[in-house]
């Protein structure tokens, strides 16, 4: 096919509407590229796509807030096109482009526009039937026969263009269509007259209602989950921010945390690798006054230097080589809410002095740039490393150390809160059970007992680990010895003895209270998840209410 271009767009000779023809309105390479439809770029676009693409947004949104986006989209579409078919196309009479939506829609091969002629009594400003309607095709197509007409855009366009055209607003409806289970679409276009109190689908006001009730919806949902979240925790041991803190230590770190996350102050969280650091920041920021602002992290130790400034400063385009572009720096998307620097002990000492600087001044310079950007920023740093030691060796810059510990959290390892380890590999489960997609209720009394018997150098780390392999291998609800890692499994001696110390029957009673309470209390289920009979545990929950626990 040759490349064909709008030859009466480009002479002296006046348009007709009757003489409208789509070899001359549109313009293309054979080759591919750029195509022209009127002397505006135009898109081929299948139509089962936009079939589809009204099916999505009908499934996230609603009916009544797709119906709004498509017929915004269809209006403007109309207002656009009349702006610019009145200025590529010299028209022989200025009524004719006025005229024109339909015959360019028809010839667009969305539609196929036909007018009624006038007829007496209140007959509206226009009136048109839409023949071979796309909309309707692919509605019936991806969702069936709907309760209300469905060819929203191309009411929307011809509302669009005839208001430009005319000057003043013309609502048009739907008053039968295919789509609903009529014989024909068919279209009337009104004036809008002073007082007029109907709003249109692609006025802004439906929009904004229905955005405004998909938000609720998702706020209701948010609620929903946040409190089905809580119950689980609660069920697994949990608190309410799904921390698990039995132990004294562990409770002392999370208060402070608590209590530290409402004023501005830098706080530095220490404790091994594994001990959960990051939650205890994520926890700082989310009950700090920043908590809907962004939280953004970054591993300082797994960036090299040089890359490093950059992701926390940002560049500058030709900064540096494959610098093609300005970039903003974490600090910058960090503004107004927190910045969490983990591993911040791997730092290089000239990182350490750019990182100081910017802390002390809350300003930050990009690479390659020489003026500096202000930022609101609350920064939370976290090491494995004993930072002290590191400031006596000279690794360490002493006047970041103390910016950094305004406020230390020590998170202790698991060897020193062995009450959590159990409560804690309840809460774990609960989520991997979820994730694996396994019903997985609990421990059974060996693989508790054994449990409590390991040092977990990899802390709370290597118990999820841990936790995560038994629960991909185990053939009950239950995790059982056997099922738990070789290293852990074969561990020899008696449990640790303390404050952590629990006989075996006391693990068989918090994992039996667990499991009724992760079952709401229902007997017959929780038996069943325990792998005991309903006397069996009928007995037991009558030996706890004589102890003093509550079942």
């Amino acid at each position: 096919m040759s490349h064909m271009a709008p030859c009466r767009c480009q002479s002296d000779v006046t348009v007709r509407l009757a003489d409208l023809d789509l070899r001359e309105l549109l313009e293309f390479d054979p080759q591919g590229g750029r195509m022209k439809f009127a002397g505006q770029r135009a898109l081929l676009l299948d139509a089962v796509a936009l079939g589809l693409l009204r099916t999505e947004l009908i499934a996230t949104l609603g009916l009544t807030a797709a119906r709004s986006i498509l017929s915004r989209f269809g209006y403007a579409h109309g207002w656009r096109t009349a702006e610019s078919i009145r200025r590529e196309l010299p028209w022989e009479e200025e009524a004719e482009w006025r005229r024109a939506g339909g015959r360019l829609h028809t010839l667009q091969g969305l539609v196929r526009v036909e007018p009624v002629p006038p007829h007496a009594g209140d007959a509206p400003f226009a009136e048109a039937l839409l023949l071979d309607s796309y909309e309707a095709e692919q509605h019936l197509l991806h969702l069936g026969r709907a309760d209300q007409p469905v060819c929203w855009t191309l009411v929307s366009f011809a509302a669009g263009y005839m208001s430009y055209a005319n000057g003043r607003e013309i609502v048009c409806r739907e008053v039968s269509c295919v789509g609903r289970g009529d014989a024909v679409c068919r279209l009337e276009g009104r004036f809008k007259e002073p007082g007029h109190a109907e709003v249109m689908p692609y006025e802004q006001g439906p929009l904004d209602a229905s955005l405004e009730k998909v938000a609720e919806s998702l706020k209701a949902a948010e609620r929903t989950l946040v409190q089905q979240q809580r119950r689980l925790w609660r069920a697994s041991g949990a608190d309410e921010d799904g921390e698990v803190a039995r132990s004294e230590p562990m409770r002392r770190a999370l208060d402070l945390a608590r209590r530290v996350a409402g004023v501005d102050s830098t706080v530095l969280v220490t404790g091994e690798s594994g001990v959960g650091k990051e939650r205890v920041a994520s926890l700082v920021h989310r009950h700090s006054t920043r908590a809907s602002g962004p939280y953004v992290t970054v591993d300082c130790g797994a960036v090299t230097e040089t890359l490093l400034e950059s992701e926390l400063f940002g560049h500058a385009r030709g900064a540096f080589t494959g610098a093609t572009a300005d970039r903003v720096g974490l600090f910058e998307a960090a503004h107004k809410g927190t910045l969490f620097l983990d591993e911040v002990g791997e730092m290089s000492l000239g990182m350490q002095a750019k990182l100081l600087r910017a802390i002390q001044e809350l300003e930050v310079r990009r690479v390659g740039e020489s003026s500096t950007r202000k930022v609101d920023v609350r920064v939370v740093a976290a090491t494995n490393r004993d930072l002290g030691a590191e400031v006596e060796a000279g690794r360490f810059r002493k006047d970041l150390y103390y910016r950094l510990k305004v406020v230390e959290v020590r998170v202790p390892p698991l060897r020193e809160r062995p009450e959590d380890i159990l409560p804690l590999a309840r809460a774990l489960l609960a989520g991997l059970g979820k994730r694996l997609g396994k019903r997985v209720t609990g421990l059974s009394p060996r693989a508790a007992d054994q449990l409590q018997r390991h040092l977990w150098p990899g802390n709370v780390r290597e118990l999820e680990n841990a936790l995560e392999r038994a629960a991909a291998i185990c053939m009950g609800p239950r995790i059982e010895l056997a099922d738990l890692p070789e290293e852990i499994r074969t561990l020899d001696g008696p449990p640790r003895r303390g404050a952590g110390d629990k006989r075996l029957a006391d693990v068989e009673r918090e994992a039996i209270l667990a499991a009724l309470a992760a079952h709401d209390g229902n007997q017959a289920r929780t038996a069943a998840a325990l792998g005991i009979g309903t006397a069996t545990l009928y007995r037991k929950l009558k030996e706890y209410r004589k102890g003093g626990a509550k079942s």
